[in-house]
């Protein structure tokens, strides 16, 4: 191992997975460990304040500037799709969300792939081991008197931390209070495994900053002299070979680095922790995926893997506006010059108010009609409103009810569109291409009517701008569904794990890729089906229970 371009283990991709991967491995002194980022280092400084998530999604600086293909189920709009490229990932541009889902997701992973680690019972020991929770900070809980409950599903003194937002809003409370008018009982933790309920996110921040991966895993791990780190380097293919008894094997990866090609090596694994677009990409660039793509692009077709690149699973937000009166909503207090230097002065001195907030601050979870067996929405609300991430707010009061199906039945893609590493890959969601998909959209948007019609909101006046009050069959709820939706940024799926004799997973249930020795999966690609709620906590969870297998050899 004294060659500088051989190492036990390289990952790549600094991300989500990718950073606490990095950590512990690395944590063995005697472990040589090489990340590979694409992006830059993570100085970039809206990185860091939680609103900055405007001016990072759709930058070059730290998003790959990703654009789906254009959808049939969206009326033929092609959306934006924010992937982080940056050290953190994700996690250093979205929404700060701590959610781990419900526990029947991960007892499903268990079922799915015939590996009892993924439950709910014995995945809950992964999610508290890097947690740093803030109810447990100071003994018993404020609320309750009593942190009993709160510390055997949460984790104290881990890397990841863990807040309470720090600014609340008149009109959001009220929103809460409607829901609860219509039975979705209030929540004060949406993570004990059964997330239904309506109340305040829990969000990824320290002291009003934002807390992405590369703070929590790189900075304690940056001085170990086995842990070395290189950004703006872009992973070109994979390298395989046959050995002498005809096994396929990774043994390294062709990277770009300033301008120049350069190949390393992993003497024990390679790990892609690219995500779920980049990490099916680089594969079929390196001639594992589907015969036929890889045959038309001019790709020697090193194994026929059908389903790299297939499942495609994502959570489409359907965006309602209301009007509102009587209250302030950030559409006002931002539209002037006077209220953004307030504004900066609250968070300057204070690291509070709107500068601290995430995208979405309340949420809810709840059933799209009573006969579905647990929750299948998702509810973001904002006090704020606009056309699209990255537009100016809109020049009247207003919020935004996001309503999303947290379990869609259609399916997706992402392929390869050229055998230049440097080409975006196409991307196809296929959002609402099922039957149940459509119907769950039509619904939730008249539960959405129903929630803002309760007498908790009346004060508000509120006054339905989008879709538009005069649409109310299912076709018509659908068609408008498709023309205000856009991705709430959780692709999964795309390289699933699944049972050691599942011909179609590409993985097996430790997320070693199939057919190929050597090569590992580790990020949201490897889930079976998409969890119920933001994904960033469970890729952690992922990641923590990977590491471990691999320094154990499993």
């Amino acid at each position: 191992m004294s060659d500088d371009m051989t190492y036990h283990y390289i990952i790549v991709g600094a991300g989500t997975a990718g950073c606490l991967l990095a950590n512990r491995l690395s944590a063995d002194p005697d472990t040589r460990v090489l990340l590979l980022e694409a992006g830059k280092r993570d100085t970039y400084p809206w990185i860091h304040i939680p609103v900055g998530y405007l001016y990072c999604i759709g930058n070059p600086r730290a998003d790959w500037m990703y654009h789906t293909e254009p959808d049939k189920g969206l009326n033929g709009r092609s959306l934006r799709y924010p992937r982080g490229k940056t050290l953190g990932g994700c996690s250093s541009i979205n929404g700060m969300i701590y959610m781990r889902g419900q526990a029947r997701d991960y007892d499903n992973w268990a079922q799915l792939t015939g590996e009892d680690a993924w439950s709910w019972a014995n995945s809950l020991a992964d999610f508290k081991r890097h947690e740093d929770h803030y109810r447990l900070d100071n003994g018993d809980d404020p609320q309750t008197g009593d942190n009993s409950r709160f510390s055997d599903l949460h984790g104290k003194g881990g890397e990841w931390r863990v807040e309470k937002q720090r600014l609340r809003w008149d009109v959001l409370d009220s929103f809460a209070d409607a829901a609860a008018q219509t039975g979705i009982e209030k929540s004060v933790d949406f993570n004990t495994g059964d997330n239904a309920g309506v109340g305040y996110f829990d969000v990824n921040q320290r002291s009003g900053w934002r807390w992405n991966t590369s703070k929590a895993f790189l900075r304690p791990a940056k001085d170990r002299p086995n842990l070395t780190i290189w950004t703006e380097a872009q992973a070109e293919r994979l390298t395989l070979f046959r050995d002498e008894n005809g096994a396929l094997r990774c043994d390294g990866v062709v990277v770009n680095r300033a301008g120049r090609s350069v190949t390393v090596k992993a003497h024990k694994e390679l790990v892609l922790s690219a995500g779920a677009v980049n990490t099916p990409a680089l594969l079929q660039l390196s001639g594992v995926g589907p015969a036929d793509l890889l045959r038309r692009h001019g790709i020697k077709v090193e194994m026929d893997a059908p389903q790299v690149g297939e499942n495609l699973q994502d959570h489409l937000q359907i965006r309602a506006v209301f009007k509102v009166k009587g209250t302030k909503t950030l559409n006002a207090l931002a539209s002037t010059l006077f209220g953004k230097a307030m504004i900066g002065l609250e968070y300057a001195v204070k690291r509070t108010g709107p500068m601290s907030m995430s995208p979405s601050q309340l949420g809810a979870f709840t059933r799209s009609d009573p006969s579905r067996p647990h929750a299948n929405l998702e509810y973001h609300v904002q006090p704020l409103s606009l056309d699209a991430f990255g537009e100016p707010l809109h020049g009247f009061p207003a919020i935004t009810v996001s309503v999303c199906n947290l379990n869609p039945t259609s399916r997706g893609h992402v392929r390869i569109g050229s055998a230049n590493f440097r080409d975006a890959p196409k991307i196809t969601p296929n959002y609402l291409a099922t039957d149940e998909d459509r119907q769950v959209a039509a619904d939730s948007l008249r539960q959405v009517r129903q929630i803002m019609a309760q007498s908790a909101m009346a004060q508000y006046h509120p006054e339905e701008f989008k879709p538009g009050a005069m649409y109310q069959s299912d076709a018509d709820l659908t068609k408008l569904a498709g023309d205000i939706a856009s991705t709430i940024f959780h692709p999964v799926g795309t390289v699933r794990m699944g049972r050691a004799d599942d011909a179609d997973a590409p993985l097996d249930p430790h997320l070693r890729m199939k057919g190929i020795q050597g090569l590992r999966v580790v990020d949201a690609s490897v889930m079976p089906e998409i969890t119920s709620g933001n994904t960033n906590a469970p890729t952690l969870m992922i990641a923590e229970k990977a590491a471990a297998w691999m320094v154990t050899g499993q």
